[in-house]
């Protein structure tokens, strides 16, 4: 609603304003306070984007032509064998054959014929997109065409393939089966024509040797591959043309068939079983497919192999470790059946459902934002006095200057935020009732009572009460309480009450007052156990009475032979997983001795007009973002369900995350304008795939180049800046040490800053670390961000008998943060010798022990040949030259 101005009304619009005045100025201190807000982001969490922006995203802009490419490849070999009939056109018998043929010409050594067969099956696996005519056509053909390609075995050919690519031990296998074959042979032959052993000799050492020098050319030609990119000066897309067409298959196999369909057949359902079970167990040379990706992360951070495909390599390990191991959902059913199986209540809520329904705070004011707020409240107050003037005139009565508060809190005039819209409204109405009386003589007040504050009419609904949209009201977390919080409140007031403390006995309450039952009644209420407790509480156990609680048997789940297969090398795949993202991040500075990760988007021939430089501009951003996205989920994933198969697992690839940095990281990662980064319109619509290949392509300028996409926000990136700070939290939750480590990094400003973004799950995860480090702030800090403090109070899970608003100095006061480290890094390596490493050693030393002598006695002893010979010389020399102290046995112990 419009005011007129307050200077230019005569009397015969008074009534009019009187009725609508008050609402108008409500209506102008909310436009007003709202025009510095930036709008709530619609976005909603999940494991991954869209099926079609996550298959865009394999592909880098630079590689849109090898798309007609990969069709010409296919087209030339299909129309070799089939005639006058398309793809679609085939029965299923007929596309079987035909995979068949391309699946035997995988096999040739011709490294060009290969690459041509692989084309062909990659245009496949991209849904034949040249007879296709709208996108939906092209996604539901790379559906069906993909679960054929797994049905005849070409991920298991695609696999032999990427080994051999990455100097794997496939040639060295080969090499030994073909020289144990040509073995029998020459035995076979020994027997039956002994005449001819010389020529045999010669002819076997003739085979050997021919074998020999096939399969080191195997190997030598991607050493060759590498030293040759070493060289050059700049690596491109030329230098890893074979292993991007390999993992571009192999992820859109992996990608396709993870996502479960309505529409699936039930040969599709059970194929998929079969294929995350293939990915999940060791069955390709006893370990899972997931640690020969990351055997290719650590020998391209360490230069060995610069031309390989980073992108492709992360998004293929991560969506791999997403379908063996499970996402949100899976791992929130499997949390619910592991406390079920241990005897633990349900959980008291899903958070992910929580968070949906949680609404974004407006971000706290900056500075300069404040400043402007307070000059307009000025201007306001001075045109409402101007307004009381015109009405009535000079006044005879001297105003009243109006009492200040003392109360520097009461400055920032917070809203509940636990109240209905109703008491909101008449609050604010109060509120500026009791502003417009400090402003004015008493004697003024009646007539600006009677003529200006009326209750406006009530506006007419937009849409019905029941079309709205609800949100649940009051606390959205149940609140939580530890075992270990309960024994810590006990014993303070048995301290107070009693002079002296029972242990951790919670139970027994005599001598304490009647308040304290109740308070120990009401934490018992929201006790809260963790399956962490339980396991930490179970290796203790084990660790104390090997023999009583006797073999631990662990269940062979996904995450179980993961982490087994990752142990060895977890510190190495860490530190590449973390260089990557440090490559990756946008406030990371080039330096020559960085790794480079464009050498799957450098073109060969680099650009020469400005059209063609912005396009690599945004495709090298773009390639970026992506990276991060990658790596940020799959710390995540990793995280969180090693986390749930055991509690140590999580907390050595967390020490090994914090030892090698990846808190500053983060933070640094933080430190710039966040909003920019979310918003950023890195990507071209029109060449993203499948749009690309179905539409003809128009023509690119450069307005449209910085045009951008049209949506407010960037899905991947915010997804990546959540998977951080979830990360960030994990990192840091319950440990002192590194929770002042975002204190020495100085993150609440960063963090801070973050809150711009209004979005609930962000704003969620950035307060929980405010939280954490808010008692080591300072009450300076806390009494200037009241703000951000009343929004940690209302999104935060409260924590009963936790103090994190006040800082106690008990519990800011200076930790032993080495000893809290090595602690647990010595409970870490204790779990490790226990399940990995001591097993038969272990075994041997908890055997019983034999105390009959007739049986140690009788026991018969293999000896070694040479005995007799040295058994005089061990008598004289061990026994009788040693002299016996017989007193000694005389002693008393």
């Amino acid at each position: 609603m419009e005011v007129p101005a307050l200077n230019h009304m005569n009397t015969n619009n008074i009534k009019k304003i009187g009725a609508n005045g008050k609402d108008g100025f409500k209506n102008q201190r909310k436009d007003s306070e709202g025009s510095m807000e930036l709008p709530n982001l619609e976005f909603e969490y999940g494991d991954t984007d869209s099926t079609t922006a996550e298959l865009s995203e394999l592909y880098s802009y630079t590689e849109e032509p090898e798309f007609n490419l990969n069709r010409e490849c296919f087209e030339e070999d299909f129309r070799r064998h089939v005639k006058e009939q398309r793809w679609a056109e085939l029965t299923e018998a007929g596309q079987k054959s035909h995979v068949m043929r391309l699946l035997n010409a995988l096999e040739v050594t011709d490294r060009q014929k290969r690459l041509t067969v692989a084309r062909a099956i990659l245009y496949l696996a991209q849904g034949v997109f040249g007879d296709c005519s709208c996108e939906e056509e092209v996604m539901r053909w790379s559906r069906s065409n993909v679960f054929l390609l797994y049905e005849m075995g070409i991920f298991t050919a695609l696999l032999e393939l990427l080994a051999m690519e990455i100097e794997y031990v496939l040639c060295v296998c080969v090499c030994v089966c073909v020289c144990l074959q040509v073995s029998v042979f020459f035995c076979v032959c020994l027997i039956w024509y002994p005449c001819g052993t010389i020529m045999l000799l010669l002819t076997y050492t003739l085979v050997c040797v021919c074998v020999c020098v096939c399969v080191c050319v195997c190997v030598v030609r991607n050493s060759q591959a590498c030293s040759s990119a070493v060289r050059k000066p700049a690596i491109s897309l030329a230098d890893s043309t074979e292993l991007r067409v390999l993992l571009s298959i192999m992820y859109l196999m992996v990608e396709v068939m993870r996502q479960e369909d309505e529409e699936d057949r039930p040969e599709w359902k059970t194929a998929r079983q079969a294929f995350k079970t293939e990915l999940g167990f060791p069955v390709y040379n006893g370990e899972p497919f997931a640690l020969l990706l990351f055997g290719m992360v650590t020998k391209f951070c360490s230069m060995n192999a610069p031309h390989f495909p980073m992108k492709k390599v992360l998004l293929l390990l991560w969506k791999t470790i997403l379908l063996t191991v499970g996402g949100l959902e899976e791992l929130q059913e499997r949390k619910v059946c592991v406390r079920e199986h241990a005897g633990l209540p349900p959980l008291p809520e899903d958070p992910l459902q929580v968070v949906r329904l949680m609404r974004a705070a407006s971000p706290p004011p900056s500075a300069m934002e404040l400043i402007e707020q307070t000059q307009q409240k000025r201007g306001r107050r001075s045109r409402r006095s101007a307004y009381v003037d015109s009405l009535e005139g000079d006044s005879p009565f001297a105003k009243k200057q109006p009492l200040l508060k003392q109360d520097s809190l009461d400055t920032y005039n917070e809203r509940d935020p636990f109240k209905s819209e109703e008491v909101r409204e008449d609050e604010e109405e109060e509120e500026a009732d009791a502003a417009m009386e400090h402003d004015v003589d008493p004697l003024e007040r009646d007539v600006i009572r009677d003529v200006i504050i009326q209750p406006p009419p009530m506006p007419p609904l937009l849409r019905p009460p029941s079309d709205r949209l609800s949100f649940p009201r009051g606390l959205p977390w149940a609140p939580k309480v530890r075992e270990k919080d309960i024994e810590h409140f006990l014993e303070m007031s048995r301290n107070k009450f009693i002079g002296f403390t029972l242990g951790g006995d919670t139970e027994t309450l005599v001598g304490l007052p009647r308040p304290i039952h109740e308070s120990v009644k009401t934490l018992k209420q929201h006790k809260y156990v963790s399956m962490a407790e339980v396991q930490i509480k179970r290796e203790e156990e084990l660790q104390q009475c090997p023999m009583t609680m006797g073999e631990e048997e662990v269940e062979e789940t996904p995450a179980e032979i993961l982490y087994q297969g990752m142990l060895p090398n977890l510190s190495q795949y860490v530190i590449a997983l973390l260089k990557l993202l440090l490559a990756a991040a946008p406030t990371s500075k080039a330096k020559t001795d960085s790794i480079n990760i464009l050498a799957d988007v450098l073109p060969e021939e680099m650009p020469v007009t400005v059209l063609q430089s912005m396009r690599l501009g945004i495709d090298v951003n773009r390639h970026k973002e992506i990276i991060v996205k990658a790596i940020s989920a799959l710390l995540l994933l990793l995280l969180k369900h090693f986390k749930l198969n055991h509690i140590y697992q999580f907390e050595y690839i967390c020490q090994h995350l914090v030892f090698a940095n990846c808190i500053p990281l983060i933070l640094k990662f933080f430190n710039q304008n966040i909003m920019s980064y979310i918003s950023a319109k890195n990507s071209i619509c029109v060449l993203d795939f499948p749009h690309c290949v179905v539409h003809d392509m128009p023509e690119l300028t450069a307005e449209s180049l910085e045009a951008g996409d049209s949506g407010e926000f960037c899905w991947r990136n915010l997804f990546s800046c959540i998977n951080l700070l979830r990360v960030l939290n994990k990192l840091t939750k319950w440990k002192h040490s590194r929770t002042m480590m975002l204190v020495v990094f100085k993150s609440a400003p960063i963090l801070k800053r973050a809150l711009k973004v209004k979005q609930a799950m962000m704003q969620l995860y950035v307060l929980k670390l405010l939280k954490m480090q808010t008692k080591y702030l300072g009450r300076q800090w806390r009494k200037s961000n009241m703000k951000t403090m009343s929004a940690i109070y209302q999104k935060v899970r409260h924590r009963l008998n936790d103090d994190w608003a006040y800082g106690n100095d008990m519990d800011a006061r200076p930790w032993d943060f080495q000893a809290e480290e090595c602690a647990l890094r010595e409970s870490m390596e204790r779990f490790h010798s226990r399940r990995y490493e001591g097993g038969e050693r272990r075994a041997g030393e908890l055997a019983a022990v034999d105390n009959c002598l007739s049986s140690v006695l009788g026991r018969r002893v293999e000896l070694p040949h040479d005995f007799p010979r040295s058994y005089p010389l061990w008598l004289e020399r061990e026994v009788f030259a040693q002299p016996i102290q017989w007193e000694g046995l005389l002693q008393a112990l």
